[in-house]
């Protein structure tokens, strides 16, 4: 496995040549296709690389980005999806659509020379995602660097400052030594020759990690980052996850039998710890996942301080036909459609009909009833409903089980939404306090703490929830909102940029970058990051109106209020209060957030550290609001 991997249009070949081999003369290995083998068979290997180079250096020019660069985009994408992509152009162009979320490194006109700062800053850059450290230089070294004229210096600076900003998301996502008790899951092979049956292959590992989860003292990364790296060797996945150890497995399941066989693996040597097939009725299967994580637990003894015995996770079930109905519900985690979810309602609806002490079963239903109430409902009748069915649901399951995690956060974001948040933040924080909690918990929170004025608090329970999900776009979306909050606007355009690499579609993300630039005063950028939005997208229309009356452009601004209106009814009067205030008109701006509690609008749980609210925050009335959302 290589180092790094160079992608580029072939016509390109002399002027990347420069390029390999000054990363080369610093020991870094480097695969490009000029060195495939005539007898190889050529886009095989070149995926197998691709695949397992921790970087890939795309380089942009006229022909990459032209018509004829299909190739590079594909690799470019691929790059992106597992965390690995680190652009540079070559020609004065910009990134195709999808790919210039973070700024490329331009070594426009470079001739090869090693000291020059824009190299300087990929070499930085590829070292840091490889965890090398950059070679240390002798003093004749550093006196002959000090020889360089002032004038070439002063010549050089705004190379300098291109590159580290070029450069700067990638300082922040660092490679950091493994964790001896961090482990990863990957997602189990399914091979029982049926797709219908990956739903179960992928829930036996995610009941592994429950159960490891559980044991105390080990850091077990979350589902989303361990499937966007499924078919990844173990040695990348931990250094791409940070992580000491692996454990993989298949599954093989019958009618009447199941075979489970799982391994773990040392992360920094790929070499096989401990290893085991179980053959069993399919009934057992709750039993398998206990005996892989107590054997997992055994393995790892020494890094634990003592193999601490296995049991199954708090809030679950004997009953394997409901388990099986909550592996079909959370199969589809992250597809939040209408009909989906109404679909994964149901099957748990199904599990807690089999087994009524499934305390798993009602929490994850009330969940999904809460976010249907908040999303779909059409009225305030409906919405009150469902709310009230998804309050019923998690009590239900804190009298099963009181200290279940995933119970605590969904009551969380129940009380959350009802604007009740001193009681959102008790139960967030009970929930990531409690064994087993997931990465989903510290999102929530993380937000929710700097929603209601513990900022730094929050930025550090953020920290945590990437640390356990570091390859999920929702993490450093949520991230990016909370440093946004905290004013730390540079820091969050860095972590909303992370997001937009992991899923390029992510909206929270571009929007949040889109005001951020604002704050900083780069309307034409900010412009053009909020028309990647959806027309009707009220983050959109909020942050357009903000650049009009910023611009002078005060009735365009009065404008996007009609617009807020006519898509979003009488739900978007916090959106309005956010629009008044940045117009100077206080009366309006404190009656749309009067309006808005009224309504119990959602939004006001922001106002705390809305800055389009900065206007407005030392007027009576609006301490009035705050008092009833916070107090």
């Amino acid at each position: 496995m290589s180092d790094v991997f160079v992608s580029y249009k072939a016509e390109d070949r002399p002027r990347v040549e420069p390029l390999v081999e000054a990363l080369e003369s610093e020991g870094l290995s480097v695969w490009w296709d000029a060195r495939v083998s005539a007898g190889e068979a050529w886009r095989e290997t070149i995926t197998e690389e691709l695949d397992n180079a921790p970087c890939v250096i795309v380089v942009w020019s006229r022909r990459s980005t032209g018509t004829h660069g299909r190739f590079v985009r594909d690799e470019a994408s691929h790059a992106q999806q597992h965390g690995a992509y680190l652009p540079v152009t070559i020609d004065r162009v910009q990134p195709p659509l999808g790919f210039g979320e973070v700024q490329a490194i331009s070594l426009s006109g470079w001739k090869g020379d090693s000291s020059d700062p824009r190299y300087r800053a990929v070499s930085s850059c590829v070292r840091s995602m490889v965890g090398r450290a950059i070679p240390t230089t002798t003093r004749d070294d550093r006196d002959n660097r000090l020889a360089i004229s002032r004038r070439a210096a002063l010549a050089g600076g705004g190379a300098v400052v291109l590159a580290a900003a070029g450069a700067g998301a990638w300082f922040l996502l660092r490679p950091l030594p493994p964790k001896t008790n961090a482990i990863a899951v990957l997602p189990f092979a399914n091979l029982s020759g049926d797709p219908s049956q990956n739903y179960f292959s992928d829930g036996i590992a995610e009941e592994v990690r429950s159960a490891l989860a559980a044991l105390g003292g080990i850091q077990v990364v979350a589902r989303t980052s361990s499937e966007m790296l499924r078919n990844t060797d173990a040695v990348t996945v931990a250094r791409r996850l940070n992580v000491a150890n692996v454990v993989t497995g298949s599954v093989r399941r019958s009618a009447s039998t199941v075979r489970v066989s799982a391994q773990l693996v040392n992360g920094r040597n790929g070499l096989e710890l401990w290893s085991e097939t179980f053959d069993r009725p399919i009934g057992d299967v709750l039993q398998i996942q206990s005996d892989i994580a107590s054997n997992v637990a055994r393995s790892l003894s020494a890094e634990l301080g003592g193999a601490p015995a296995v049991t199954l996770p708090v809030g679950g079930t004997s009953n394997p036909q409901a388990q099986d109905l909550l592996l079909r519900a959370t199969a589809t985690q992250g597809d939040d459609g209408s009909e989906p979810m109404l679909r994964s309602i149901a099957l748990l609806k199904q599990a807690t009909g089999l087994d009524p002490n499934y305390a798993e079963a009602f929490a994850r239903l009330g969940l999904l009833q809460e976010i249907w109430s908040s999303t779909y409902a059409r009225n305030t009748a409906e919405r009150d409903r469902w709310e009230g069915d998804a309050l019923r649901s998690v009590k239900r399951a804190m009298e099963i089980e009181p200290n279940l995690a995933v119970a605590h956060s969904a009551l969380g974001v129940i009380y959350h939404n009802q604007l009740k948040m001193r009681r959102s933040v008790e139960q967030t924080e009970r929930s990531v306090q409690l064994p087993g909690a997931q990465a989903a918990a510290f999102f929530d929170h993380a937000l929710t703490l700097s929603q209601v004025g513990r900022q730094k608090e929050g930025e550090i329970a953020i920290s945590e929830g990437v640390a356990l999900d570091p390859l999920n776009a929702r993490a450093r979306a949520v991230q990016s909102r909370i440093l946004f909050y905290g004013r730390h606007y540079p820091q969050s355009i860095e972590a909303g940029r992370r997001a937009l690499i992991i899923r390029p579609a992510n909206v929270l993300a571009r929007a949040i970058i889109g005001w951020d630039l604002i704050q900083l005063g780069r309307m034409g950028e900010a412009s053009r990051t909020l028309r990647e939005l959806p027309d009707d997208d009220y983050r959109r229309i909020v942050g357009e109106a903000v650049i009009a009356i910023r611009s002078g452009r005060k009735d365009e601004a009065r404008g996007a209020i009609t617009a807020l209106r006519k898509r979003y009814g009488d739900g978007a009067y916090y959106q309005e209060g956010e629009i008044y205030a940045q117009l100077g008109d206080r009366d309006k701006a404190i009656q749309a957030l009067e309006t808005a509690w009224n309504n119990r609008d959602t939004g006001l749980a922001s106002m705390q550290g809305d800055p389009f609210l900065d206007p407005v925050r030392k007027d009576p009335r609006f301490t009035a609001i705050a008092n009833r959302v916070f107090g």
